[in-house]
């Protein structure tokens, strides 16, 4: 596939740079140029991302850092076999945790949150900086609503993070999840609550949450493209890393996932093994 003039490659991250060091400089140049548009069009145009992480991951297969673009770009694309399958193996090239909640998450689009929860209560859990451990709550309580348990799913999301009045770059989605839940199980006065403060912390416009306090107010919008669909594909972040403060980390209780968790599952349990 076609690389701008303009992308030389130079602008990937350091650390990224030095794993690419182990390979031929040709070779790394090459890598670095497909991961970088990777990153250029995994929000606008995932299927293009997709392409070029294939590119990567053909010239670069035992570089972690390949591998986790590969997995990044296969879930932006509701891949989520494939993203697991990239995801644990830059895992166990690495050792680092930081990719836990997101491969939780693979498995709800697997449709399986019962191994959700189950990772939620993992002892990885607690070795997450803040903004992991946040990522976590979100994957959680989305597997408790994949089941139908909106109660609960309410209670995962509480706690000092939901409640803090600092805005810290997870803010606006914890807080936009939340109204939704609370939406979800009809406490509409609670949630409208929680919208607006959504809006208050939503700097960059990564949540609708300001259209949906609108809707809950009665404004109505009118479409100026006709023939445009009204949904809007789902918003895909990856793990990332902000300053925590000293709060207890966040753990799923194992009471809480005991009951779901499928002991038959050999594949699963050996990987946490190997974790």
């Amino acid at each position: 596939m076609p690389i701008p003039e303009d992308v030389t490659g130079d602008e990937i991250d350091k650390d990224v740079r030095q794993e690419l060091q182990s390979l031929p400089k040709g070779l790394a140049e090459d890598v670095a140029k497909n991961l970088v548009m990777v990153a250029k069009l995994i929000d606008e145009d995932p299927e293009q991302a997709y392409e070029y992480s294939k590119i990567a991951l053909r010239l670069a297969s035992r570089v972690a850092a390949v591998r986790e673009a590969a997995g990044f770009a296969a879930y932006a694309n509701q891949k989520f076999s494939e993203a697991l399958a990239e995801f644990r193996a830059a895992r166990r090239m690495t050792g680092n945790v930081e990719l836990w909640p997101v491969m939780a998450d693979c498995e709800r689009g697997l449709g399986r949150p019962e191994k959700a929860l189950d990772m939620a209560g993992a002892p990885e859990v607690a070795k997450l900086d803040k903004a992991g451990q946040v990522e976590m709550r979100l994957v959680a309580a989305g597997a408790r609503r994949d089941m139908d348990q909106l109660d609960a799913a309410i209670v995962t999301l509480q706690g000092p993070e939901l409640a803090s009045n600092s805005v810290q770059p997870w803010t606006a989605r914890l807080r936009y999840a939340y109204a939704d839940a609370l939406l979800a199980a009809g406490r509409e006065g609670e949630a409208r609550e929680w919208f607006a403060k959504a809006v208050e912390s939503d700097r960059d416009g990564s949540t609708d949450a300001s259209d949906r306090l609108a809707e809950m107010d009665g404004v109505e919008f009118v479409d100026a493209f006709e023939g445009e669909s009204d949904e809007a594909p789902a918003a895909v972040a990856g793990p990332k890393a902000v300053a925590g403060d000293d709060d207890e980390p966040w753990v799923e209780d194992d009471e809480d996932v005991e009951e779901f968790y499928d002991e038959d599952d050999e594949e699963f349990e050996s990987e946490n093994d190997k974790g």
